[in-house]
């Protein structure tokens, strides 16, 4: 942290100093890009350019920044601009619930959390460890480049295979699982100062749209919310969580007229009231088309604070956000007195995370210039590669028979939903691996032409069939694993499939284990990264059949 803005957090100016347009601006947090240059901003909709950024942080009083993109190296500079030009100490947050590097290069990139879920089946205190070891580095990593918020840990409960958009992010299908992984996650990242949520209250997990896209609604009664979606919540309550995140979604056994994010019932009454959270409550993105698309963006932000949230997350237009609930006050809408509790909270989540407020205790700032060689240590990559081993399934015999020499005779069929946003390159393993084995390589995603996709003008040669398919927001994966599933079909018909590779989601390994050849190789792993990549080949190409986790039973929790 530099030094103007240690300055700044030494000298927090009480509340009775700010206008109502501060006080309701440090209500909103805003969404940049992590590069440096306004040429590189990818979602010019969302991310704002720097002149435009500048002047809400200096000018309007802007309470924090979650940012996406850019190198861990980058981030670390980004945040530093940031604070230098906040007019109060802002709030930088991440959805980093897979480790610094989901998000930006270079730091660690975990497996999903579902991976802990999969080896707490077989032993639960290991997946604690890894959980907490996980949470520790996520925060220790977070610190390291500027970052104070991770928007994690995901405590839905996702007992819905059809679940666009939590899916793998959760840790689990049953609330024991999720909240014993999920607080040992939090204990790890309680050793530094940074804060911590739990999303997306009142629960996500059974749901079969994606709430970026339209409005969920569940039809649960009271009874079966009590049972499965809130208890995890509460083991966070108890375990001291920060923060937590609604989400866009309606459930008419608590409130039949307003979706949660914007329901008084849901976040005053059942969170606040009865569970008796006194922390941060933030929205989900207010740009989601579950909430702007049928509130109107400013309405949306009015009727969120009038619901008890305090944390604007990303909404369509944070001038027009701030002027709308400035407006709701001056009409008696909403009361003064709500909007200053609101930020005294928020007043004290900065002081836990701020640096010359955190009042000594066992949570040691890190210092901005001795962070990046925190980034990605063998300890925390050891971690990340033994999650990704214990949690992977291997079946029938290896292919060390694979010949080196075949002259591309042998097919490397690899299937995503859309090669432009995932993280295959020419040097990815799943590629340059069997490339070395003399595989050609035939690549498949939502931009391949239809003409390509005919099965009978495709030429007939033994195919290694490599799937790269998991929940992602924005992206259903419904269609794309349509056409994996048709793939698989004619190959096992015309006897061309020599192995399955599926990286991601074990729902899609259940649906098409039945569909496999007795004694046919076949890898699943959680992961989708390089490191996954590596880990699956050596197991599919070099590793007797025996020494890893082999099953043919779907998916269970």
């Amino acid at each position: 942290m530099s030094t103007r803005a240690r300055a700044n957090v030494s000298l927090l100016p009480a509340l009775e100093q700010l206008s109502l347009p501060e006080l309701v601006a440090q209500m909103v947090v805003v969404r940049t890009s992590g590069y440096l240059f306004d040429h590189q901003i990818q979602y010019p909709a969302w991310e704002a350019k720097a002149g435009e950024l500048q002047y809400w942080l200096e000018e309007l009083g802007v309470g924090g920044v979650i940012l996406l993109g850019g190198s861990a190296g980058e981030l670390a500079l980004r945040s530093r601009q940031l604070q230098n030009w906040a007019k109060i100490p802002l709030l930088l947050a991440a959805d980093i619930e897979e480790g610094v590097g989901q998000r930006f290069s270079g730091a660690t990139t975990f497996p999903p959390p579902m991976a802990l879920g999969a080896i707490a089946r077989h032993d639960p205190a290991k997946a604690q460890r890894y959980a907490e070891q996980m949470g520790a580095a996520t925060a220790q990593e977070a610190l390291a480049i500027g970052l104070n918020w991770v928007l994690a840990p995901v405590v839905d409960v996702n007992n819905n295979p059809a679940n666009p958009v939590i899916n793998v992010r959760a840790f689990g299908e049953t609330p024991q699982v999720v909240s014993h992984l999920a607080t040992a996650f939090l204990r790890g990242a309680q050793r530094y100062p940074v804060l911590s949520t739990a999303k997306h209250f009142p629960g996500h997990g059974d749901t079969a749209i994606d709430s970026h896209l339209e409005l969920p609604v569940l039809s649960h009664t009271q009874a079966r919310l009590n049972v499965i979606e809130l208890p995890p919540f509460a083991t966070m309550i108890a375990a001291g969580i920060d923060a937590v995140m609604t989400a866009h979604l309606q459930i008419p056994a608590l409130d039949p007229d307003r979706p949660a994010t914007l329901s008084p019932r849901i976040l005053t009454q059942l969170l606040r009231q009865e569970m008796g959270f006194q922390g941060l409550i933030v929205t989900d993105a207010l740009v989601m088309s579950a909430i702007a698309d049928r509130y109107g963006s400013n309405e949306a932000s009015v009727m969120a604070v009038e619901a008890g949230a305090d944390i604007l997350l990303m909404p369509v237009d944070p001038v027009g956000t701030i002027q709308a609930v400035c407006e709701a006050v001056d009409t008696g809408r909403i009361s003064k007195e709500w909007i200053r509790a609101a930020v005294t909270r928020i007043w004290q989540a900065k002081g836990k995370v701020c640096p010359s407020l955190a009042g000594g205790g066992d949570r040691l700032p890190i210092q901005l210039e001795q962070g990046l060689p925190l980034l990605a240590q063998p300890e925390t990559i050891a971690t990340a590669t033994s999650i990704l081993r214990d949690a992977m399934q291997v079946g029938g015999p290896s292919l060390e028979c694979a010949p080196s020499n075949n002259s591309g005779n042998f097919r490397n069929l690899v299937v995503v939903d859309n090669v432009l946003s995932c993280l295959l390159n020419r040097q990815s393993p799943a590629i340059t691996l069997p490339q070395q084995l003399g595989y050609h390589l035939q690549l498949i995603d939502c931009h391949t032409p239809a003409g390509a996709l005919d099965f009978n003008a495709q030429p007939h040669q033994p195919t290694l069939l490599q799937l790269f398919i998991r929940g992602n927001p924005f992206r259903g994966s419904a269609s794309f694993t349509q056409t994996a599933h048709d793939w698989l079909q004619v190959l096992v018909k015309t006897g061309e499939l020599q192995a399955l590779v599926i990286y991601g989601s074990p729902y899609v390994l259940a649906q098409f284990l039945p569909l496999l050849p007795p004694n046919l190789p076949y890898v699943f792993t959680y992961g989708q990264m390089s490191a996954a990549q590596t880990i699956a080949m050596d197991a599919l190409f070099t590793q007797p059949a025996g020494d890893a986790p082999s099953s043919k039973q779907p998916f269970t929790d």
